[in-house]
Formats: structure tokens, sequence, C-alpha cells
């Protein structure tokens, strides 16, 4: 991987006409140290030139807005270390050498802000919304930059330009990518990527990179993270189960590519490894092994597992790695020879991750699929996604919504269909080939259609925020298939739109002329009704009337690609002018006839008169058992812990005690608003944890203090009574 990664050619697997074209990439900017942040975005460019925090950017606009001058201010960033020795000289603006060796839970200022919170959840596989897609067959790793190494907001930052991946249902694993010699080589994931993917039941994935001696690599730091202390153990490796236990991620993937090894490093790394897995398996965690390094010690890209490779991922006394990350040079007959060797291991052969490069060239990469996940037969291995955060970069409007079209594009297929794939000769989205997977499993569940970012933050329909903003752990638990529409008639288009919402950034609009009943399947599920279950909708119906009703599934579809089989409960007609916020009003429906069976997957279908053109919006949905008429408990104790002001403006950092247990269990997230002299309320953010960092709070006239309240969520999004802090400002 590291050669394309620096800017080198690859070696790579050769297509008919010749090799795969070249394609610069990212890694080896980052290998420049502080230099990478100009190419990463806003937070990476002020954390180099300030050591400050991300400035807000118009989401549209293809460039960042230059931020002012601030204090070097308490803001905390995603963690990053060399194992053990330093590099010689001085670390680059804004970079912070660190040592693992030397790291401490009590010892690290950030770790409440790192910490993730949202336990793993568990998922199960519905029938597949199609006939190509395969349970129990390949699944998907992925490995996405979301910022730079030293820079990576801890806890999300004022811009709507970031990669806000919503597909959760086909991936597996997700690497936490980067690294450099410049800044450091072991990299934690930050907290709100952790908090999302373990929402939707997806390990995360911590990066040892260790680089080539091209670009940087020392050799020194490999025999760091393998050195044996005097009693025999591998304190790095306890080192890692250490942070990966306390930050609350799941394990680590290896990247050992600095060469000039000999089979002694090999066999020392080998049983690093198994260190690593003995004292992380007990928590959970697992280890995934990249193909670089070989048993002879030199770093020698296999594109397969075999014998040069297979001592570090399965040896003479069992498993060594979890996963195997298959280096780009794979061949046809290279991943079928290491499937089978897969099988005679006793493994599973999709937990072989065959690297597809989709950095430079997204859904037009040059790959050859059915070595892959060929249309007819058995999956050969799994897929390998190199920076599918693609959908991204490529763009020159990177707003949400064009954003999430691309996204969308990527992961479902041209068609945006999963339930009708087109069949497209250079792409084979991963919706057409791997069976998607939910953790919609208990009540009560809500979903308010938040993507993790958004131009304004909503509550009832009302901004109570105008700052563009993006923290994955506020995201939802959103449709796995996007998106499943049946009608006789035109389709319409159906979107995450980001310039109306219930409650976030973002809310579901179904638009066009509507010639016939249109169906949107949303969620599948597997939630136990009872008699007093109830299914409540909040929509704004826009210009034009239309009736609304929602599909409750009581059973699966017969076979793969079957229709699912709703069962349709009337909401009511509305119209325009309905009472509420913006139009917005709540839609009910009782599920005491479906008692006592399990609800499989949840739609809505809309009807207008005529051949009306609509513009629906679906700003919440929510299943559970009755009224609610209790708020949760609140947090206790907020406090202010650390600050810098200047020129009226205040960066801060807030914490508080968790909120005991309520009536709808442990909080969904937590909330921080700024209480104004008039009595008006403004979202500043929130987050899964119980610590949250404010850049730039502005003083409000001339206040004596900023006063700040924090409030409880629970899965339905009742909020709980505020607890107050203040911030005075300096006379």
């Amino acid at each position: 991987m590291s050669e394309t990664d620096h800017g080198v050619e690859r070696r790579t697997t050769p297509a008919p006409s010749g090799p795969i074209p070249l394609r610069p990439t990212r890694r080896r900017v980052l290998a420049a140290g502080a230099g990478a942040a100009a190419l990463l975005g806003v937070a990476g460019r002020a954390r180099a030139a300030t050591a400050a925090e991300a400035t807000l950017q118009a989401a549209a606009a293809p460039e960042p807005v230059v931020p002012e001058p601030v204090p070097a201010g308490p803001a905390p960033y995603a963690s990053y270390w060399f194992p053990d020795s330093l590099p010689a000289g001085t670390p680059g603006p804004g970079i912070v050498w660190r040592s693992l060796s030397r790291w401490s839970p009590e010892d690290d200022p950030d770790l409440a802000h790192n910490t993730a919170t949202v336990p793993l959840a568990q998922r199960f596989t519905p029938v597949p919304a199609n006939r190509t897609a395969r349970a129990g067959q390949a699944r998907i790793a992925s490995l996405v930059s979301f910022a730079p190494t030293a820079g990576n907001p801890a806890q999300g930052s004022p811009t709507a330009d970031y990669y806000a991946l919503t597909h959760w249902a086909y991936i597996d694993e997700l690497v936490f990518w980067g690294g450099s010699a410049g800044e450091g080589i072991v990299l934690a994931p930050n907290a709100p990527v952790v908090d999302a993917a373990h929402r939707n039941g997806v390990r995360v994935l911590g990066n040892v990179f260790l680089p080539p001696v091209a670009y940087g690599g020392d050799l020194r730091w490999t025999r760091d993270l393998v050195r044996r202390d005097r009693l025999g153990r591998f304190p790095i490796a306890e080192q890692l189960v250490r942070v990966a236990r306390t930050y609350g991620f799941d394990g680590w993937f290896v990247n050992a590519e600095t060469d000039g090894g000999d089979s002694a490093l090999a066999t020392r790394m080998r049983e690093f490894l198994r260190a690593l897995r003995a004292a992380g398996e007990p928590h959970g965690l697992r280890i995934t092994w990249y193909d670089a390094m070989n048993s002879t010690g030199r770093v020698g890209w296999q594109g397969a597992l075999n014998a040069l490779n297979q001592e570090f991922y399965e040896d003479r006394a069992g498993k060594v790695a979890d996963t195997m990350f298959v280096d780009f040079r794979w061949t046809p007959d290279t991943l079928a020879a290491s499937g089978a060797l897969a099988d005679r291991l006793g493994r599973s052969r999709h937990e072989l991750w065959a690297a597809v490069d989709t950095e430079s060239r997204g859904w037009d990469a040059d790959v050859r699929w059915d070595a892959i996940v060929p249309r007819s037969g058995d999956h050969v291995v799994s897929y390998g996604f190199y920076r599918p955060e693609w959908t991204r970069n490529h763009l020159t409007d990177r707003s949400p919504g064009a954003f999430h079209h691309a996204d969308d594009r990527f992961w479902t297929g041209e068609s945006l269909d999963p339930a009708r794939p087109a069949v497209e000769a250079s792409w084979r989205a991963p919706a057409t080939a791997v069976a998607d997977r939910s953790t919609v499993a208990g009540l009560p569940f809500a979903c308010s259609f938040n993507t993790g970012h958004g131009l304004r933050w909503y509550e009832n329909g009302e901004v109570s925020s105008d700052t563009p903003w993006n923290h994955l752990g506020l995201q939802d638990r959103l449709p796995g298939r996007r998106w499943v529409v049946d009608t006789a008639g035109t389709r319409p288009s159906v979107t995450l739109d980001f310039a109306d919402a219930w409650r976030g950034g973002s809310s579901l609009l179904v638009s066009g002329s509507l010639t016939a009943p249109v169906a949107v399947g949303l969620h599948s599920t597997r939630l136990p009704l009872t008699r007093g279950s109830v299914v409540e909708l909040v929509h704004a119906t826009g210009p034009a009337p239309v009736t609304v009703e929602v599909g409750v599934a009581t059973r699966e579809p017969s076979a793969p690609g079957d229709p699912v089989p709703y069962t349709w409960l009337r909401t009511g007609s509305t119209g325009a002018g309905a009472a509420g916020a913006a139009g917005w009003r709540t839609a009910r429906a009782a599920l005491a006839p479906l008692a006592g069976r399990t609800a499989y997957a949840l739609a809505v279908r809309i009807t207008a008169p005529g051949s009306t053109a609509v513009a629906w919006r679906l700003g919440a949905l929510s299943v559970h058992d009755g009224a609610r008429t209790r708020r949760p408990a609140p947090p206790v104790a907020p406090a202010v812990d650390a600050a810098a002001r200047q020129d009226g403006r205040a960066w801060l950092r807030l914490s508080w005690r968790a909120a005991g247990s309520g009536p709808g269990g442990r909080p969904r997230h937590y909330e921080v608003h700024r209480v104004l002299p008039d009595g008006g309320r403004r979202f500043l953010g929130g987050t899964c944890g119980t610590a949250l960092y404010l850049p730039g709070v502005a003083r409000a006239g001339r206040e004596r203090a900023a006063v700040f309240e924090v409030r409880a969520v629970d899965e339905l999004y009742a909020v709980s009574a505020p607890a107050r802090t203040t911030l005075p400002w300096e006379p």
C-alpha cells in the first residue's frame, strides 16, 4: 500500500492492456507532516497554523474560510503517538510528538473528549433487497482518513464539509486511517466516529503504521513496537489494549511497511501479534494484519495470503490476526489461491479483504470484480475499500446534499435503488453484492434522519443554530437501503435534505409529481409489538395535500428481491397550513392489531390527488410502547474545566457527570445550549460523552457571564431538565 501512498509507482495488478494507471494520494502529503493540513480541510489548516479550532465553512464553497488568529486554546484532538522513541529534530507547527510507552489514562488531558461511550450494537441480516446480494459471504472493510493525523478534532467542528458516512449497513469494519513519520504512527479513532459506528454495529480499529524508510520510516520504531521487557512481556501490546479499552474502540490495524528487517524481527512481530491478541481477545478486541512484512522480515507485498505471510494470520498454534488486508497486487489467481488456503486453515475466506483503491477514481476504479464478488457462484473473498471518502473529496460542490448524492451512488449504484440494481460495466456497488444489516431490534426506537452534519441545527422544526456543524456521534440510525421506492407511476426524488429539518440537520424529502401512490422503504427491524405499541411520524406536507400511511411488515419476504409484505395503516389526511412550526405535525397509528408479532420492516406511503407536485418531508419516525410522560434524568454538576478568552470570545471545555438512567434507559446523548440575556437559547453542540469543547463563544453585549445549559436526550429525543454552569467574562 505504501508505494502509491507516497507517490511511488505501485507494483499493482496488471490489467489486460498493462498496469493500472498510477494515482496521486494523500498519504505522501501526510508524510510531510504539518504541510498536509492545507489539503485536508479546515480543521487541519487551523491546527497547523494556530493550534486552534476549525473555523466555519460555507457548505457549498470549494475553499474553506480562513480563520482569524485565536489564542492557543484548549481544543482537544484525536490522539496519536510513536511507539516509544521519537524522531530527531523538532515537530512542525501544531504537531505534538508523544510516546505511547509513557501514556496513561490518568495523565491524558483529552481523555474525556476522546472516549467513545456507545456500546457495539448487535446486528441482524434481513432478507436481501435484491437477488444478487448474498448473506453470509463477502463483507466490507473500509479504510478512511477523516482528517490529518495532527489536528483531527476530537468532537466535530463548525463545518458541514465532512465525510459523514451513513452506509454502515454494508460495512463490517472501519479503520481510522492515517499516520506519518512527521506526526505520529499510532492513531486512536476519535469518539464521534466510534459512537456512530457502534450504534450501527460496526467495529472501528485504530491504525499502527510503520512507514517505508524512503518516507521517514525508521526500523527502530518497529523494534520499539515489538520490544520485550525483562519479564518477556510486550509492553506496547499491553498499551495498545489499554488505549482501545479506555477509549472504547475495537482493536488495531497493523501495517508494517518499514523495510530492512530479518527473520528474527519477523518472528518477534508474530510473537507481538500473539501477545496483542491474547491481551485483547478477552475484551473483544480484534487485529487486522496488512500484507506487507513477510516471514523474511523484509517488506514484500504478496497480493495474497500465502506461505510467506501466513504466519501473521494463522500459525501452527492457531489464529494470530482476525482478518488480513490483501495488498493491491492481487490477481484473480492469487485471490482464488488465498481463499483456498484460508479454507484449508479452517478460516473463513471472507476474513480476507481484497484491496480496492477508490481514492482517486471512486466508482470509475478499474477493478476485476469477478475475482472478489463474481455475479455467479460464491464470493471468493471480501471487499477492502481504500479511501472511499473520495465521494466527498472529488466534489467541487461539497455541500451535504451533493456529498450524500455521490455517496449513495457509490454504495447503492447508479439506480439509487438497492431493490432494482443497475447493471454497471465498471462498478459493482456494495448493495448489489453484500447483504445489508441493521441494529433496530428493540423499543423504543426513533430516527430524525440526522446524518451527523448540517447547515443548521433544528429543534422541533425551528432553527436553534445557524452555524454549519459536524459530529458523527449525533447521527441517527438511518435506513440501510437507500432508497427502495415502489410506485406504479413516476418515481419521485427521495433524498436526505438539508434545507429544513425537525431535529438535527436534515430530513427525508420526497419531491416530484406523484402520478400514483409512492411507498418508500425505511428501516429493517426486529421490533416486538405489544397492545400498547404505537408508531409516530413527524412530517410536513409542503404546498400540496397528501395522504400518509405507515407500513409495518410482520413477516419477511419469502426470497431475496421479493417485495416486503407491508400492512398499511392510515394516519389521516393532512393539508397545507397545519399547526406547528413551519407546518410540521405529528401523525400517529396504534399497533394493537399487530400485538404479539414482530415488525420486520417500516415504510411510508404517500398519495396526492391527481398528478400533484409534492415536497413532503419526514422529520422523525418513532415506535414505542404507550405515551411518554417522563423526561430523562438531567446531567449532574456541569463545570467549565478550561477556557481561553480574547476580544470578547471564549474557547472552553465543559464537563459534567452522567445522568442516571431514566425511563428510557441511559441517555442517547447530551446537548449544550447557550442562554442569551433575552432568555433565548442557542444550540452550541452535542456529544455522547460527558465533556464538550466549545470554540469561539461570543460575549452577548455586556453580559457579566455566559450561561450554559446541558441536557440529557433519550432514545425518543425527549430532553431532561437543564443543568447550568457559567463562564464569567473579564471586565
